[in-house]
Protein backbone atom coordinates (compact mmCIF):
# COMPACT_ATOMS: atom_id res chain seq x y z
CA UNK A 1 0.00 0.00 0.00
CA UNK A 2 1.36 3.38 -0.87
CA UNK A 3 0.67 6.75 1.21
CA UNK A 4 0.38 5.07 4.39
CA UNK A 5 -1.12 7.72 6.41
CA UNK A 6 -2.03 5.75 9.71
CA UNK A 7 1.31 4.03 10.17
CA UNK A 8 2.70 4.57 13.17
CA UNK A 9 1.55 6.15 16.14
CA UNK A 10 -1.61 7.98 14.72
CA UNK A 11 -3.23 4.76 13.72
CA UNK A 12 -2.34 2.88 17.00
CA UNK A 13 -3.30 5.58 19.18
CA UNK A 14 -6.74 5.52 17.50
CA UNK A 15 -6.35 1.52 18.68
CA UNK A 16 -5.68 2.45 22.02
CA UNK A 17 -8.07 5.31 22.73
CA UNK A 18 -10.94 2.79 21.16
CA UNK A 19 -9.38 -0.13 23.37
CA UNK A 20 -9.65 2.08 26.83
CA UNK A 21 -13.42 3.34 26.16
CA UNK A 22 -14.61 -0.12 25.81
CA UNK A 23 -12.81 -1.63 29.08
CA UNK A 24 -14.16 1.56 31.27
CA UNK A 25 -17.58 0.74 29.50
CA UNK A 26 -17.25 -2.64 30.22
CA UNK A 27 -15.96 -1.93 34.18
CA UNK A 28 -18.74 0.24 35.07
CA UNK A 29 -21.51 -1.87 33.61
CA UNK A 30 -19.95 -5.06 35.53
CA UNK A 31 -19.42 -2.97 38.60
CA UNK A 32 -23.16 -1.22 38.44
CA UNK A 33 -25.12 -5.01 37.97
CA UNK A 34 -23.11 -7.74 39.75
CA UNK A 35 -26.57 -10.03 39.86
CA UNK A 36 -25.26 -13.33 37.80
CA UNK A 37 -28.38 -15.04 36.59
CA UNK A 38 -28.87 -16.12 33.03
CA UNK A 39 -31.61 -13.19 32.44
CA UNK A 40 -29.32 -10.55 33.90
CA UNK A 41 -26.15 -11.90 32.77
CA UNK A 42 -27.12 -12.88 28.71
CA UNK A 43 -30.22 -10.79 28.42
CA UNK A 44 -29.57 -7.46 30.46
CA UNK A 45 -32.75 -8.23 32.55
CA UNK A 46 -34.72 -7.90 29.35
CA UNK A 47 -34.71 -3.80 29.82
CA UNK A 48 -33.03 -2.83 26.60
CA UNK A 49 -34.76 0.54 25.91
CA UNK A 50 -35.28 1.95 22.08
CA UNK A 51 -32.02 3.63 21.40
CA UNK A 52 -30.23 0.94 22.65
CA UNK A 53 -31.60 -2.02 21.08
CA UNK A 54 -31.18 -0.21 17.40
CA UNK A 55 -27.81 0.26 18.07
CA UNK A 56 -27.24 -3.85 19.21
CA UNK A 57 -29.08 -4.75 16.57
CA UNK A 58 -27.34 -2.34 14.01
CA UNK A 59 -23.90 -3.06 15.48
CA UNK A 60 -24.98 -7.27 15.45
CA UNK A 61 -26.66 -7.14 11.63
CA UNK A 62 -23.50 -5.28 10.09
CA UNK A 63 -20.10 -6.79 10.92
CA UNK A 64 -16.63 -6.41 9.58
CA UNK A 65 -17.71 -8.14 6.95
CA UNK A 66 -20.10 -5.35 5.68
CA UNK A 67 -16.97 -3.26 5.67
CA UNK A 68 -13.97 -5.15 4.85
CA UNK A 69 -15.94 -7.59 2.46
CA UNK A 70 -18.71 -5.95 0.87
CA UNK A 71 -16.38 -3.43 -0.95
CA UNK A 72 -14.23 -6.01 -2.82
CA UNK A 73 -17.30 -7.98 -3.79
CA UNK A 74 -18.85 -4.68 -5.41
CA UNK A 75 -14.97 -4.27 -6.88
CA UNK A 76 -14.66 -7.82 -8.48
CA UNK A 77 -18.77 -8.20 -9.32
CA UNK A 78 -19.48 -4.80 -10.10
CA UNK A 79 -23.04 -4.02 -10.20
CA UNK A 80 -23.95 -7.52 -9.75
CA UNK A 81 -23.48 -6.43 -6.08
CA UNK A 82 -26.35 -4.36 -5.30
CA UNK A 83 -28.08 -8.05 -4.09
CA UNK A 84 -26.04 -7.17 -0.94
CA UNK A 85 -28.87 -4.06 -0.44
CA UNK A 86 -31.83 -6.46 -0.76
CA UNK A 87 -30.94 -9.54 1.38
CA UNK A 88 -30.12 -7.00 4.10
CA UNK A 89 -33.83 -6.00 3.44
CA UNK A 90 -34.95 -9.48 3.37
CA UNK A 91 -33.73 -9.56 7.12
CA UNK A 92 -35.71 -6.87 8.22
CA UNK A 93 -38.42 -8.47 6.33
CA UNK A 94 -37.64 -11.72 7.50
CA UNK A 95 -37.39 -10.27 11.45
CA UNK A 96 -41.03 -8.78 11.04
CA UNK A 97 -42.53 -11.93 10.12
CA UNK A 98 -41.29 -13.57 13.81
CA UNK A 99 -39.86 -11.39 16.29
CA UNK A 100 -43.00 -9.35 17.61
CA UNK A 101 -44.77 -13.19 18.06
CA UNK A 102 -41.98 -14.78 19.27
CA UNK A 103 -41.41 -11.67 21.96
CA UNK A 104 -44.53 -12.32 23.17
CA UNK A 105 -44.11 -15.74 23.97
CA UNK A 106 -40.49 -15.34 25.36
CA UNK A 107 -41.44 -12.56 27.70
CA UNK A 108 -44.59 -15.29 29.24
CA UNK A 109 -42.07 -17.86 29.19
CA UNK A 110 -38.94 -16.41 30.48
CA UNK A 111 -36.37 -17.14 27.26
CA UNK A 112 -33.11 -16.82 27.59
CA UNK A 113 -31.80 -18.45 24.27
CA UNK A 114 -33.02 -19.36 21.11
CA UNK A 115 -32.73 -23.51 21.94
CA UNK A 116 -35.66 -22.16 24.70
CA UNK A 117 -38.31 -21.50 22.30
CA UNK A 118 -37.91 -24.77 20.71
CA UNK A 119 -37.91 -26.98 23.87
CA UNK A 120 -41.18 -24.87 24.87
CA UNK A 121 -42.32 -25.81 21.67
CA UNK A 122 -41.69 -29.18 20.55
CA UNK A 123 -40.91 -30.51 23.52
CA UNK A 124 -37.75 -32.36 22.40
CA UNK A 125 -34.44 -32.61 22.89
CA UNK A 126 -33.49 -34.24 18.99
CA UNK A 127 -34.54 -30.81 17.56
CA UNK A 128 -33.12 -28.97 20.31
CA UNK A 129 -29.36 -30.74 20.22
CA UNK A 130 -29.47 -30.72 15.92
CA UNK A 131 -30.72 -26.88 16.18
CA UNK A 132 -27.92 -26.26 18.99
CA UNK A 133 -25.01 -27.85 16.91
CA UNK A 134 -26.09 -25.95 13.68
CA UNK A 135 -26.04 -22.52 16.46
CA UNK A 136 -22.85 -23.52 17.29
CA UNK A 137 -21.47 -24.18 14.16
CA UNK A 138 -22.96 -20.89 13.01
CA UNK A 139 -21.40 -18.64 15.86
CA UNK A 140 -17.73 -20.24 15.66
CA UNK A 141 -17.91 -18.95 11.90
CA UNK A 142 -19.44 -16.12 12.44
CA UNK A 143 -16.41 -15.58 15.44
CA UNK A 144 -13.78 -16.77 12.92
CA UNK A 145 -15.19 -14.33 10.37
CA UNK A 146 -14.75 -11.38 12.56
CA UNK A 147 -11.23 -12.05 13.92
CA UNK A 148 -10.12 -12.49 10.25
CA UNK A 149 -12.04 -9.10 8.98
CA UNK A 150 -10.38 -7.58 12.22
CA UNK A 151 -6.73 -8.49 10.88
CA UNK A 152 -6.90 -6.98 8.11
CA UNK A 153 -8.67 -3.71 8.98
CA UNK A 154 -5.95 -2.97 11.66
CA UNK A 155 -2.83 -4.58 9.53
CA UNK A 156 -4.65 -2.81 6.15
CA UNK A 157 -5.24 0.25 7.74
CA UNK A 158 -1.73 0.91 9.73
CA UNK A 159 0.42 -0.18 7.02
CA UNK A 160 1.32 -3.60 8.76
CA UNK A 161 2.48 -0.95 11.72
CA UNK A 162 0.44 -3.18 13.80
CA UNK A 163 0.48 -6.45 12.37
CA UNK A 164 -2.41 -9.37 11.88
CA UNK A 165 -1.93 -11.31 14.59
CA UNK A 166 -1.19 -8.94 16.92
CA UNK A 167 -3.89 -6.58 16.52
CA UNK A 168 -6.81 -9.76 16.40
CA UNK A 169 -4.70 -11.19 19.91
CA UNK A 170 -5.29 -7.88 21.25
CA UNK A 171 -8.44 -6.61 20.53
CA UNK A 172 -9.76 -10.02 21.20
CA UNK A 173 -8.16 -9.99 24.66
CA UNK A 174 -10.11 -6.12 24.93
CA UNK A 175 -13.66 -7.83 23.86
CA UNK A 176 -13.17 -10.60 26.32
CA UNK A 177 -12.45 -8.33 29.29
CA UNK A 178 -15.53 -6.04 28.65
CA UNK A 179 -17.71 -8.84 27.33
CA UNK A 180 -16.68 -10.82 30.80
CA UNK A 181 -17.37 -8.27 33.09
CA UNK A 182 -20.76 -6.58 32.13
CA UNK A 183 -22.43 -9.59 30.07
CA UNK A 184 -24.96 -8.29 27.43
CA UNK A 185 -25.00 -4.81 29.40
CA UNK A 186 -21.42 -4.13 28.21
CA UNK A 187 -21.96 -5.43 24.87
CA UNK A 188 -25.22 -3.55 24.17
CA UNK A 189 -23.59 -0.18 25.76
CA UNK A 190 -20.45 -0.42 23.38
CA UNK A 191 -22.68 -1.68 20.77
CA UNK A 192 -24.30 1.80 20.74
CA UNK A 193 -20.87 3.89 20.49
CA UNK A 194 -19.44 1.32 17.48
CA UNK A 195 -22.86 1.69 16.08
CA UNK A 196 -22.30 5.50 16.24
CA UNK A 197 -19.12 5.48 14.90
CA UNK A 198 -19.81 3.07 12.39
CA UNK A 199 -22.56 5.04 10.83
CA UNK A 200 -19.81 8.40 10.79
CA UNK A 201 -17.02 6.88 9.52
CA UNK A 202 -19.19 5.03 6.51
CA UNK A 203 -20.46 8.29 5.56
CA UNK A 204 -16.60 9.92 5.99
CA UNK A 205 -15.68 6.93 3.34
CA UNK A 206 -18.30 7.99 0.61
CA UNK A 207 -17.50 11.33 0.96
CA UNK A 208 -13.40 11.00 0.76
CA UNK A 209 -13.66 8.49 -1.93
CA UNK A 210 -16.03 11.09 -4.05
CA UNK A 211 -13.44 13.93 -2.96
CA UNK A 212 -10.74 12.01 -4.44
CA UNK A 213 -12.04 10.55 -7.58
CA UNK A 214 -13.64 13.54 -8.46
CA UNK A 215 -16.55 11.32 -10.06
CA UNK A 216 -20.39 10.56 -9.44
CA UNK A 217 -21.27 7.08 -10.72
CA UNK A 218 -22.34 8.15 -13.90
CA UNK A 219 -18.96 8.54 -14.91
CA UNK A 220 -17.75 5.66 -13.10
CA UNK A 221 -20.60 3.64 -15.42
CA UNK A 222 -18.85 5.35 -18.63
CA UNK A 223 -15.21 4.55 -17.30
CA UNK A 224 -16.13 0.94 -16.85
CA UNK A 225 -18.42 0.73 -20.19
CA UNK A 226 -14.88 1.47 -21.40
CA UNK A 227 -12.92 -0.86 -19.48
CA UNK A 228 -15.14 -3.56 -18.58
CA UNK A 229 -18.40 -3.43 -19.48
CA UNK A 230 -19.33 -6.89 -17.84
CA UNK A 231 -19.36 -5.15 -14.87
CA UNK A 232 -22.45 -3.08 -15.72
CA UNK A 233 -23.94 -5.56 -18.02
CA UNK A 234 -27.80 -6.29 -17.28
CA UNK A 235 -27.63 -9.95 -15.10
CA UNK A 236 -28.29 -13.06 -16.96
CA UNK A 237 -30.74 -15.89 -15.54
CA UNK A 238 -28.45 -17.98 -13.73
CA UNK A 239 -26.92 -14.50 -11.85
CA UNK A 240 -30.37 -13.61 -11.26
CA UNK A 241 -31.82 -16.99 -9.92
CA UNK A 242 -27.92 -16.63 -7.49
CA UNK A 243 -29.33 -13.18 -6.47
CA UNK A 244 -32.99 -14.93 -5.41
CA UNK A 245 -30.82 -17.31 -3.74
CA UNK A 246 -28.42 -15.19 -1.68
CA UNK A 247 -31.85 -12.99 -0.48
CA UNK A 248 -33.75 -15.48 0.64
CA UNK A 249 -30.67 -17.53 2.32
CA UNK A 250 -29.31 -14.50 3.86
CA UNK A 251 -32.58 -13.04 4.90
CA UNK A 252 -33.63 -16.14 6.81
CA UNK A 253 -30.22 -16.66 7.91
CA UNK A 254 -29.01 -13.38 9.14
CA UNK A 255 -32.79 -13.35 11.04
CA UNK A 256 -31.62 -16.57 12.76
CA UNK A 257 -28.23 -15.39 14.01
CA UNK A 258 -28.75 -16.68 17.82
CA UNK A 259 -27.33 -12.99 19.14
CA UNK A 260 -30.03 -11.55 17.30
CA UNK A 261 -32.68 -13.75 18.27
CA UNK A 262 -31.79 -12.81 22.10
CA UNK A 263 -31.45 -9.40 21.51
CA UNK A 264 -35.77 -9.72 20.41
CA UNK A 265 -35.60 -11.44 24.09
CA UNK A 266 -33.57 -8.92 25.08
CA UNK A 267 -36.10 -5.87 24.17
CA UNK A 268 -37.78 -3.59 26.99
CA UNK A 269 -41.45 -3.88 25.42
CA UNK A 270 -43.24 -5.33 22.19
CA UNK A 271 -43.34 -1.82 21.58
CA UNK A 272 -39.79 -1.19 21.80
CA UNK A 273 -38.83 -3.91 19.74
CA UNK A 274 -40.95 -2.75 16.95
CA UNK A 275 -39.77 0.55 16.68
CA UNK A 276 -36.61 -0.73 16.48
CA UNK A 277 -37.06 -2.84 13.68
CA UNK A 278 -39.02 0.01 11.72
CA UNK A 279 -35.66 1.85 12.15
CA UNK A 280 -33.70 -1.03 10.94
CA UNK A 281 -35.93 -1.05 7.91
CA UNK A 282 -33.43 2.35 5.97
CA UNK A 283 -29.90 0.91 7.19
CA UNK A 284 -29.50 -1.52 4.18
CA UNK A 285 -29.40 1.40 2.19
CA UNK A 286 -27.62 3.75 4.96
CA UNK A 287 -24.95 0.96 5.49
CA UNK A 288 -24.41 -1.89 2.69
CA UNK A 289 -25.72 0.62 -0.09
CA UNK A 290 -23.13 3.22 1.09
CA UNK A 291 -20.55 0.64 0.89
CA UNK A 292 -21.48 -0.92 -3.02
CA UNK A 293 -20.95 2.86 -4.07
CA UNK A 294 -17.70 2.82 -2.17
CA UNK A 295 -16.15 -0.60 -4.03
CA UNK A 296 -17.72 0.52 -7.51
CA UNK A 297 -15.74 4.14 -7.23
CA UNK A 298 -12.54 2.00 -6.01
CA UNK A 299 -12.64 0.01 -9.53
CA UNK A 300 -11.95 3.52 -11.25
CA UNK A 301 -9.53 4.88 -8.20
CA UNK A 302 -7.63 1.73 -8.11
CA UNK A 303 -8.10 -0.77 -11.07
CA UNK A 304 -6.86 -3.71 -11.91
CA UNK A 305 -6.11 -5.37 -8.26
CA UNK A 306 -6.42 -9.18 -7.88
CA UNK A 307 -8.85 -11.02 -5.77
CA UNK A 308 -5.92 -11.69 -3.10
CA UNK A 309 -4.99 -7.46 -3.32
CA UNK A 310 -8.85 -6.60 -3.48
CA UNK A 311 -9.48 -8.00 -0.06
CA UNK A 312 -7.28 -4.87 1.04
CA UNK A 313 -9.62 -2.64 -0.71
CA UNK A 314 -10.69 -0.38 2.27
CA UNK A 315 -7.63 -0.15 3.58
CA UNK A 316 -6.04 1.05 0.50
CA UNK A 317 -8.93 3.66 -0.31
CA UNK A 318 -9.05 4.92 3.25
CA UNK A 319 -5.27 5.60 3.33
CA UNK A 320 -5.17 7.48 0.41
CA UNK A 321 -8.33 9.48 1.02
CA UNK A 322 -6.32 10.30 4.56
CA UNK A 323 -3.91 11.67 2.60
CA UNK A 324 -5.05 14.37 0.87
CA UNK A 325 -5.41 16.76 3.38
CA UNK A 326 -5.98 17.05 7.06
CA UNK A 327 -9.58 17.29 6.62
CA UNK A 328 -9.88 13.98 5.50
CA UNK A 329 -7.03 12.69 7.58
CA UNK A 330 -9.44 13.00 10.41
CA UNK A 331 -12.73 11.66 8.66
CA UNK A 332 -10.57 8.34 7.89
CA UNK A 333 -9.71 8.09 11.81
CA UNK A 334 -13.00 8.07 12.76
CA UNK A 335 -13.53 5.53 9.48
CA UNK A 336 -10.52 3.55 11.15
CA UNK A 337 -12.41 3.50 14.62
CA UNK A 338 -15.98 2.98 12.80
CA UNK A 339 -14.56 -0.38 11.10
CA UNK A 340 -12.78 -1.31 14.36
CA UNK A 341 -15.77 -0.73 15.97
CA UNK A 342 -18.38 -2.53 14.22
CA UNK A 343 -16.07 -5.96 14.24
CA UNK A 344 -15.64 -5.86 17.49
CA UNK A 345 -18.96 -5.31 18.53
CA UNK A 346 -20.56 -8.16 15.97
CA UNK A 347 -17.67 -10.59 17.70
CA UNK A 348 -18.60 -9.37 21.08
CA UNK A 349 -22.22 -9.83 20.89
CA UNK A 350 -21.65 -13.52 19.04
CA UNK A 351 -19.45 -14.31 21.96
CA UNK A 352 -21.95 -13.85 24.36
CA UNK A 353 -24.35 -16.22 22.54
CA UNK A 354 -21.98 -18.91 21.96
CA UNK A 355 -21.46 -18.74 25.78
CA UNK A 356 -25.26 -18.64 26.62
CA UNK A 357 -25.91 -21.52 24.63
CA UNK A 358 -23.05 -23.77 26.35
CA UNK A 359 -23.99 -22.40 29.49
CA UNK A 360 -27.87 -23.24 29.19
CA UNK A 361 -28.35 -25.60 26.85
CA UNK A 362 -25.48 -27.94 26.78
CA UNK A 363 -24.24 -27.32 30.51
CA UNK A 364 -27.16 -26.57 32.22
CA UNK A 365 -29.65 -29.12 29.98
CA UNK A 366 -27.33 -32.12 29.58
CA UNK A 367 -24.73 -32.14 31.46
CA UNK A 368 -25.36 -30.87 35.06
CA UNK A 369 -29.48 -29.43 35.26
CA UNK A 370 -28.86 -28.90 39.09
CA UNK A 371 -26.32 -26.64 38.91
CA UNK A 372 -26.31 -22.71 40.09
CA UNK A 373 -27.45 -20.45 37.30
CA UNK A 374 -24.23 -18.63 38.64
CA UNK A 375 -22.36 -21.51 38.21
CA UNK A 376 -23.42 -22.45 34.39
CA UNK A 377 -22.72 -18.44 33.92
CA UNK A 378 -19.04 -18.79 34.56
CA UNK A 379 -19.01 -22.23 32.75
CA UNK A 380 -20.14 -20.66 29.84
CA UNK A 381 -18.06 -17.43 30.37
CA UNK A 382 -14.91 -20.04 30.90
CA UNK A 383 -16.00 -22.67 27.46
CA UNK A 384 -16.39 -19.37 25.23
CA UNK A 385 -12.84 -18.08 25.94
CA UNK A 386 -11.38 -21.44 24.79
CA UNK A 387 -13.06 -21.33 21.79
CA UNK A 388 -12.14 -17.88 21.19
CA UNK A 389 -8.27 -18.90 21.53
CA UNK A 390 -8.84 -21.76 19.16
CA UNK A 391 -10.84 -20.02 16.64
CA UNK A 392 -7.80 -17.75 16.61
CA UNK A 393 -5.41 -20.08 15.39
CA UNK A 394 -8.10 -20.47 12.61
CA UNK A 395 -8.19 -16.73 11.96
CA UNK A 396 -4.24 -16.39 11.32
CA UNK A 397 -4.42 -18.93 8.86
CA UNK A 398 -8.13 -18.32 7.40
CA UNK A 399 -9.29 -21.05 5.24
CA UNK A 400 -10.51 -18.73 2.20
CA UNK A 401 -11.90 -15.30 1.49
CA UNK A 402 -14.60 -13.70 3.92
CA UNK A 403 -17.32 -14.17 1.76
CA UNK A 404 -16.73 -17.52 1.12
CA UNK A 405 -17.07 -18.24 4.93
CA UNK A 406 -19.73 -16.10 4.97
CA UNK A 407 -22.00 -18.17 2.90
CA UNK A 408 -21.12 -21.33 4.47
CA UNK A 409 -22.19 -19.88 7.90
CA UNK A 410 -25.24 -18.51 6.42
CA UNK A 411 -26.58 -21.85 4.72
CA UNK A 412 -26.28 -23.54 7.94
CA UNK A 413 -28.16 -21.11 9.83
CA UNK A 414 -30.78 -20.49 7.64
CA UNK A 415 -31.98 -24.02 8.38
CA UNK A 416 -33.57 -23.36 11.85
CA UNK A 417 -36.10 -20.73 9.96
CA UNK A 418 -38.86 -23.43 9.67
CA UNK A 419 -38.40 -24.55 13.58
CA UNK A 420 -38.78 -21.31 14.25
CA UNK A 421 -41.30 -19.63 11.61
CA UNK A 422 -43.53 -22.36 10.96
CA UNK A 423 -43.53 -23.31 14.51
CA UNK A 424 -45.17 -19.95 15.61
CA UNK A 425 -47.82 -20.11 13.19
CA UNK A 426 -48.52 -23.56 12.24
CA UNK A 427 -49.56 -25.72 15.50
CA UNK A 428 -49.46 -29.31 13.64
CA UNK A 429 -45.54 -28.69 12.98
CA UNK A 430 -44.25 -32.06 14.45
CA UNK A 431 -40.53 -32.29 16.23
CA UNK A 432 -39.21 -35.55 14.12
CA UNK A 433 -39.96 -33.65 10.74
CA UNK A 434 -38.04 -31.04 11.92
CA UNK A 435 -35.58 -32.76 12.78
CA UNK A 436 -34.87 -34.61 9.85
CA UNK A 437 -35.97 -31.55 7.71
CA UNK A 438 -32.43 -29.60 9.75
CA UNK A 439 -30.45 -32.48 9.38
CA UNK A 440 -31.03 -33.22 5.27
CA UNK A 441 -30.91 -29.16 4.82
CA UNK A 442 -28.08 -28.86 7.02
CA UNK A 443 -25.98 -31.88 5.30
CA UNK A 444 -27.04 -30.96 1.45
CA UNK A 445 -26.12 -27.32 1.55
CA UNK A 446 -23.01 -28.24 3.49
CA UNK A 447 -22.31 -30.86 1.22
CA UNK A 448 -22.93 -28.69 -1.89
CA UNK A 449 -20.27 -26.12 -0.50
CA UNK A 450 -17.54 -28.69 0.57
CA UNK A 451 -17.91 -30.06 -2.86
CA UNK A 452 -17.43 -26.42 -4.66
CA UNK A 453 -21.16 -27.61 -6.26
CA UNK A 454 -22.20 -24.25 -7.79
CA UNK A 455 -25.79 -24.91 -7.65
CA UNK A 456 -28.13 -26.37 -9.92
CA UNK A 457 -29.35 -23.30 -12.26
CA UNK A 458 -28.34 -20.16 -10.51
CA UNK A 459 -29.74 -21.61 -7.44
CA UNK A 460 -27.36 -22.12 -4.04
CA UNK A 461 -27.06 -25.13 -2.39
CA UNK A 462 -28.47 -22.70 0.96
CA UNK A 463 -32.00 -22.51 -0.83
CA UNK A 464 -31.89 -25.80 -2.02
CA UNK A 465 -30.94 -27.20 1.42
CA UNK A 466 -33.55 -24.90 2.70
CA UNK A 467 -36.33 -25.98 0.15
CA UNK A 468 -35.64 -29.49 1.02
CA UNK A 469 -35.99 -29.05 4.72
CA UNK A 470 -39.41 -27.18 4.51
CA UNK A 471 -40.72 -29.50 2.68
CA UNK A 472 -39.55 -32.33 4.89
CA UNK A 473 -41.31 -29.90 7.60
CA UNK A 474 -44.32 -29.57 5.60
CA UNK A 475 -45.04 -33.13 4.37
CA UNK A 476 -43.89 -35.17 7.38
CA UNK A 477 -46.13 -33.25 9.79
CA UNK A 478 -48.64 -33.74 7.64
CA UNK A 479 -48.67 -37.62 7.74
CA UNK A 480 -47.43 -37.44 11.37
CA UNK A 481 -48.87 -34.01 13.66
CA UNK A 482 -47.09 -33.01 16.86
CA UNK A 483 -48.16 -34.75 19.98
CA UNK A 484 -49.58 -32.54 21.89
CA UNK A 485 -51.48 -31.12 18.68
CA UNK A 486 -54.84 -32.55 20.71
CA UNK A 487 -54.23 -32.74 24.19
CA UNK A 488 -52.66 -29.57 24.65
CA UNK A 489 -54.34 -26.70 23.22
CA UNK A 490 -52.55 -24.02 24.91
CA UNK A 491 -49.58 -25.13 22.56
CA UNK A 492 -51.34 -23.35 19.96
CA UNK A 493 -49.32 -19.79 19.84
CA UNK A 494 -51.80 -17.86 17.63
CA UNK A 495 -53.59 -17.93 21.22
CA UNK A 496 -50.68 -15.28 22.69
CA UNK A 497 -51.71 -11.76 22.66
CA UNK A 498 -49.01 -9.29 23.08
CA UNK A 499 -47.06 -8.66 26.24
CA UNK A 500 -49.10 -5.51 27.39
CA UNK A 501 -52.04 -7.80 27.54
CA UNK A 502 -50.07 -10.61 29.23
CA UNK A 503 -49.14 -7.93 31.91
CA UNK A 504 -52.20 -6.70 32.79
CA UNK A 505 -54.04 -7.53 35.91
CA UNK A 506 -57.34 -8.74 34.41
CA UNK A 507 -55.39 -11.29 32.34
CA UNK A 508 -56.47 -14.83 32.73
CA UNK A 509 -52.72 -15.62 32.83
CA UNK A 510 -51.69 -12.59 35.34
CA UNK A 511 -48.47 -10.62 35.16
CA UNK A 512 -45.77 -12.50 33.47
Amino acid sequence: MDNLVFAGGSGVAVLVLYAVLMLVIGWLAGRKHVERTNQSYYLAGNGLGLVTLFFTLYATQYSGNTIIGYAPNAYRMGFAWWQSVPFMMAVIGAYLIYAPRLYVVARKEQFVTPADWLRHRFHSNAVVLVAVGLMLWGLANYLLEQFVAMGHAISGLTGNTVPYEVGVLVFVIVMLIYSWSGGMRAVAVTDAVQGVMLLLGIAAMLVGVLYLTGSNLSDVTSHLQETDPAKIGAPDLETSLNWFSLVVVVGFGAAMYPHAIQRIYAAKSERTLKRSLAAMSWMPLVTTGVIFVVGILGLQLVPGLSEKKSEQLVGILANRVADINTFFFVLMVLFFGGIVAAIVSTADSALLSLSSVISRDVYGRFINPDSPESRQVLVGKVVGVIAVFALLMLAWNPPGTLYSIFVLKMELISQIAPAFMLGLYWRRLSAWPVVVGMIAGAGLSGWMTIASVDGVGGLSGGLLGLALNTTICVVGSLIVPHRDEQKDPESDTSRYVTAEALAAPNHRGGRS
